[in-house]
């Protein structure tokens, strides 16, 4: 039996409601989150959102984080497109190994059970 156990986190981004005062320039935001700035760009890990009752939406991997996450957000194949404004958190965990990020993409896929992903689903 192999023994999987997800990393904790290293970074953890919240939707935000962005509402400066009068005269403030606004800041633009992506579906309420503002601080991809946070989000290393040459660092690659695993990503997963989770909507405000903290259940797993979905999970991907990357080799570069900032870039695929701000894409789920951009593009219109993206497997979340229709379901953007349920996200309320994003959890980043750096991988640098592709190997490993395979293997805890898809052990996250599984274990919680990621209501959108639908590649790598072993549960029914």
């Amino acid at each position: 039996m192999i023994k999987i156990s997800m990393p904790s986190p290293d970074l953890v981004l919240r939707k935000n409601d962005q509402k400066g005062n009068p005269g403030e320039i606004d800041i633009i935001s992506k579906y309420g989150f503002t601080d991809y700035l946070k989000i290393p760009r040459d660092k690659g890990g695993v990503f997963m959102f989770y909507n405000l009752n903290d259940e797993l939406l979905f999970v991907g991997k990357a080799r570069k984080l900032r870039l695929r996450i701000k894409k789920h957000f951009e593009d219109n194949v993206s497997a979340v497109k229709d379901h953007r404004d349920e996200i309320a958190e994003i959890a980043i965990c750096y991988v640098e190994d592709p190997v490993e990020r395979e293997i805890y993409e898809t052990y996250a896929i599984n274990k919680e059970k990621a209501k959108y992903n639908v590649d790598k689903v072993f549960f029914n």
